[in-house]
């Protein structure tokens, strides 16, 4: 199944509500940050339910969403889209220019793909598919 068009994205708390919700809503994308939604600590597993309920893209630089067994059964299980950066040490305005530098190619992602879906988008904007159709890809899917 693929996510319907147009996008709606949600910032993870790991990114935090400002510049690159700021940068995301500047480029014209349709965006939610975590802390408008949730509580500061609620559990990835449960409002990665959630969003995949409403059918939203998660955006992220937390690398446990894909290797913590719980958080990973959860993304599987609610059909979530989930982009992580590769790199979590880069300021918010980096990371901001990333994702908005990358969101034609995240969107061929979506398109291509069938949910539950995992990739892993690096500083350079190349991006690899790790998980689609809820089956790790081996090897992983390059797409630019």
């Amino acid at each position: 199944m693929k996510l319907p068009e147009p996008y709606t994205y949600f910032v993870d708390r790991s990114l935090g509500r400002g510049m690159v919700v700021e940068a995301l809503r500047a480029a014209g994308a349709e965006v939610h940050a975590h802390d408008d939604h949730f509580a500061q600590n609620t559990a990835d597993a449960e409002w990665l339910v959630e969003i995949g309920r409403r059918g939203w893209v998660v955006l992220t630089k937390d690398k446990n969403i894909r290797s913590n067994h719980l958080e990973h059964v959860a993304l599987v299980q609610a059909n979530v889209a989930c982009f992580m950066l590769g790199r979590g040490d880069l300021t918010a305005a980096a990371m901001g220019k990333i994702f908005v530098e990358a969101l034609p190619v995240i969107k061929r992602a979506l398109r291509r793909f069938d949910v539950p879906l995992a990739a892993s988008l690096s500083a350079r904007g190349g991006l690899r598919v790790l998980l689609a159709a809820g089956r790790w890809l081996q090897p992983p899917k390059e797409l630019k």
